[in-house]
């Protein structure tokens, strides 16, 4: 299980179901594959029954990390330190121990008392592993304190805590106890086969089930009981069962390319390859960020027909499209060459085994000749030293669960200019990672010296979505550059699309319009994120064809869009579609019943529909089974506001400030609260204080300033808005609010300047365009 962020739990704002491909591959649904014949339905038979005939690949299997992935607590399968060991994490001591052949932990509980716990399952296996307990309602908690199985020569063979440095006690959303740590929703899909939450919500109960404990043979090749069935009748007739009949899905990609090596460059390149990826997309179930839309999982298919897949969202990714948090390989891989050029999962790593299968360097070699790329003149590095390792400059690491180095699979050449340009924090490189005593612009010059007509002198996506994220001046045309460039990945295309909304302008329609219909399903993901921002009438004529989308990840995105579209604006077909989407909305959040974000999504969705009785039952019940979820508790008082309840929605805000008092998103509701109940002097106070804990949300800095000039306070309304813009120097409300308040002091000359940089900053608005120009003495009504 990762290590849940404290960012992800306590997020405020209430999305859709959570948690991306070169344009050049058709990323389609593929069909339903191999031959199904006979009237038996598909059954689960176990990985014994393939032994028989597949030993080989069962023998590679053995032992690897999919078969270890989740095993019954045993002498043989923990390999924690149960001796009664102890380990002491901000004032709790927790205490491994054996009694009656059982391993057991005292640690705090629910309650924050010491009580035991029987081991269940142990949970991986290296560099850590983990240890579910019991729980009532059928929950399987994993611990916390886990079991550091690195050698003792590299800092392992010890106890240590997932969230060092914290205070995590049995109050906070990340404790073992709460559903940040459950399995049943939050590790089960992805470490046993064929997985059933089996959750019941009136009782808040789980009756999970699983057909193999691990991740064995049928979580890749779906139900197996009519090839096995073939397989015995082709025995029987003593002929040798070669094939795969019966399979739902054939892994065909590598037997389906041929490659050449491009001698001039030194880099093997196919000359054909599937533009259907069954493997890929088979992996990124697990092997992505996402969140589940329906059980009814079939390997081979597009994983959006099954998830949502998250796209390069901040927090998760860095600006360039790097990992930042755990994001599994598959969002990174989608933006990297080899993808585009049809590379595959199972070419570098054995499939079974799931380890790379030679070096990790000598993997390159396969397509990369090593007389050009592992030579000096390449990497300008030591020969054998760490400088000179491909994955070392190309395959970045980040460290999860305090151990756990993993790589960055979109095998990018190192940036340190991208570094300079925009920081560390949004565009980490490799050459910094290892000479951490040196400047980005000492790395930078070095790049540019050994390859002056490299990477470096050529844009780079990661500058539009910086651009995107922090309002920078230029925003909306940066972004609109990487939506329309069908050379750059679906993902980051699809990201760049779904990053628009703050900044739409006139000139964005026709590219959402466009990505709207593109061939990559991401990209059309990403229009359907960004619908929502637009008139209803817009929402209809660029998008209403989405409630129709091939794949289901699409059409229920599309959902929020067009539910509060009015039904004289839709005609039948139209709304008819919109029903039936929202069928797939509804059972994406029943599939995730457990979770408060599907009961808040379904009381947006009820809300914009006008069925308000229903709304509040959701949004109870978000509270009902997590009483610390903030956007409950926001949404739950906006519905009371349209209801023309904000005193009992002062109260829900209220007790969401003493879950969390440092929530800016509260702070800033509840000051919108007291200004409606013309309470002004507090308002300002929360309004303020939003603006204070979130300096990078220039909403409510805006809110704020505006409630100081209504105060009659310009002076500090001003100061607050030029602090703001300084962060966030693109916001053209800031920047709107900065010329209309100095316009009306009669500070032309300050207009003017805030005028033209609110031009610059969206220069394809015209709106901003005649805000300018009614400040010129020669415009119309100018002002003199």
């Amino acid at each position: 299980m990762k290590a849940a962020t404290r960012r992800r739990v306590l997020g405020l704002v209430a999305l859709a179901l959570v948690a991306g491909a070169a344009a050049v591959i058709l990323w389609l649904p593929p069909p339903m594959q191999g031959t199904e014949t006979g009237p038996a339905p598909l059954a689960w038979t176990g990985a014994r029954a393939c032994e028989e005939c597949h030993a080989e690949e069962a023998k590679l299997w053995r032992g690897s990390h999919h078969d270890l992935a989740m095993q019954e607590a045993s002498e043989k399968t923990v390999l924690g330190d149960f001796g009664d060991a102890r380990f002491t994490y901000e004032g709790v001591t927790s205490r491994f121990y054996r009694k009656d052949g059982k391993r057991f932990v005292r640690t705090d509980g629910p309650d924050g008392r010491l009580a035991d716990y029987p081991v269940a399952y142990v949970f991986g296996v290296t560099p850590l592993q983990q240890y579910l307990v019991e729980l009532p309602g059928g929950r399987l908690q994993a611990l916390s304190v886990a079991w550091d199985s690195r050698p003792r020569a590299e800092g392992g063979q010890r106890w240590f805590h997932l969230y060092p440095g914290e205070r995590v006690d049995h109050r906070d959303v990340l404790h073992w106890t709460k559903p940040s740590q459950n399995w049943n929703t939050q590790c089960a899909e992805c470490h046993s086969t064929n997985l059933r939450k089996g959750y019941d919500l009136a009782g808040d109960r789980f009756r999970t089930t699983f057909s193999e404990v691990n991740v064995s043979c049928e979580a890749c090749h779906g139900p197996g009981s009519r090839h096995a069935d073939w397989a015995r009748r082709a025995k029987a007739r003593g002929l040798p069962p070669k094939g795969e009949p019966g399979l739902i899905v054939r892994f065909t990609e590598r037997r389906s390319r041929e490659w050449e090596m491009d001698r001039e460059r030194g880099i093997a390149r196919p000359t054909r390859f599937l533009a259907t990826r069954f493997e890929v997309e088979t992996c990124a179930r697990c092997h992505s960020r996402r969140g589940l839309l329906t059980e009814e999982y079939r390997p081979g298919r597009l994983l959006g027909e099954t998830h949502r897949p998250a796209l390069l969202d901040d927090g998760l990714y860095y600006a360039d499209g790097q990992m930042k948090d755990e994001v599994y390989n598959w969002g990174s891989f989608l933006q990297s060459r080899m993808y585009a050029k049809g590379v595959t999962c199972s070419d570098c790593h054995e499939p079974h085994r799931q380890k790379v299968k030679v070096g990790k360097d000598d993997a390159c070699s396969s397509c990369h000749q090593p007389e050009r790329f592992a030579s000096r003149k390449h990497h300008f590095h030591r020969e054998g030293g760490k400088g000179a390792s491909c994955v070392a400059c190309h395959m970045r690491t980040e460290t999860y669960m305090v151990v756990d180095p993993r790589h960055d699979h979109s095998f990018r050449a190192p940036r340190p200019d991208l570094t300079v340009a925009l920081g560390r924090e949004n565009a980490p490189n490799a050459c910094n990672d290892c000479h951490r005593d040196r400047s980005p612009r000492w790395a930078a010059q070095a790049v540019r010296r050994w390859y002056p007509g490299g990477q470096q002198t050529k844009p780079h996506y990661a500058t539009a979505l910086h651009a995107g994220r922090t309002f920078r001046p230029g925003a909306e045309a940066a972004l609109l550059e990487v939506v329309r460039d069908t050379k750059i990945p679906g993902i980051v295309r699809a990201t760049a699309v779904s990053l628009l909304p703050p900044h739409l302008g006139p000139e964005s329609l026709p590219a959402l319009q466009k990505a709207a219909r593109d061939e990559d399903p991401l990209v059309r993901l990403g229009a359907a994120t960004t619908l929502e921002a637009l008139p209803a009438r817009e929402r209809v004529r660029i998008g209403v064809h989405l409630l129709w989308d091939p794949v289901r990840a699409v059409r229920v995105e599309a959902v929020t869009a067009f539910a509060d579209v009015p039904d004289a604006l839709l005609e039948t077909e139209q709304r008819a579609a919109f029903d039936r989407s929202l069928d797939d909305f509804y059972l994406a959040q029943r599939s995730n019943a457990e979770r408060p974000e599907s009961h808040v999504n379904l009381g947006i969705v009820h809300v914009k529909r006008g069925r308000l009785e229903e709304a509040r039952h959701d949004y109870d019940t978000a509270l009902r089974l997590a009483p610390w979820f903030l956007p409950a508790y926001v949404n739950l008082a906006d519905l009371l506001r349209m209801e023309g309840r904000d005193e009992e929605g002062e109260g829900v805000l209220r007790r969401a400030l003493q879950v969390d008092p440092r929530s800016a998103s509260v702070h800033h509701a509840l000051g919108l609260l007291l200004v409606r109940r013309r309470r002004p002097a507090e308002a300002l106070a929360e309004l303020g204080r939003a603006a204070e804990l979130a300096p990078g949300t220039p909403d409510f800095a805006y809110a704020y300033a505006i409630g100081l000039h209504s105060a009659g306070r310009a002076d500090e309304a001003l100061a607050v808005l030029r602090a703001a813009q300084r962060a966030s120097p693109g916001s053209r409300g800031l920047l709107v609010a900065l010329v209309t308040i100095h316009r009306e002091r009669g500070a032309l000359k300050e207009a003017r300047a805030w005028a033209r940089k609110l031009v610059e900053a969206a220069p394809g608005d015209p709106s901003a365009r005649a805000l300018a120009d009614s400040l010129e003495p020669s415009g119309p009504g100018g002002a003199r």
